[in-house]
């Protein structure tokens, strides 16, 4: 499928060039989203180590991946969640999650990491949106 500008989701901020990746990009009626991270509007990393303040942040950023694409919180099918310190910030991401999705309930999966991409990242959640489900 020859695919259009309207395809790819790019913010045009460093680490995009830096590490060679799209934010987004639609296959058909799936989205496939990169990892998001609590970058801010401009591409800079405002919460150091912070977990609630950058899971608060990649939350939105999820949101304003999903506004650019007209989906919703319940087409997500999967995510796949990156954090340091699992057993520490369990408790907080299980109960943002719940908050996040409602009674919506994607296929997740969660993995310790000890050395993310960004000196001071701490969260980092990637995932799938299928349009074909109900908004």
């Amino acid at each position: 499928m020859a695919g259009n500008s309207n395809d790819v989701l790019s913010y045009d901020i460093p680490a995009e060039s830096d590490f060679g990746y799209a934010q987004a990009i639609r296959s058909g009626e799936l989205i496939h989203v990169s990892g998001q991270v609590a970058f801010d509007e401009v591409g800079e990393f405002p919460h150091s180590g912070d977990f609630a303040a950058q899971l608060e942040r990649t939350r939105a950023d999820m949101d304003r991946v999903l506004d650019r694409y007209g989906a919703t919180r319940d087409q997500i099918v999967s995510r796949t969640v990156y954090m340091v310190g699992v057993r520490r910030n369990a408790a907080a991401a299980s109960e943002g999650d719940l908050k996040y999705f409602g009674v919506h309930r994607p296929a997740a999966t969660v993995l310790g990491v000890t050395e993310p991409a960004v000196p001071g990242q701490v969260v980092e959640i990637a995932f799938a949106v299928d349009l074909r489900l109900p908004a």
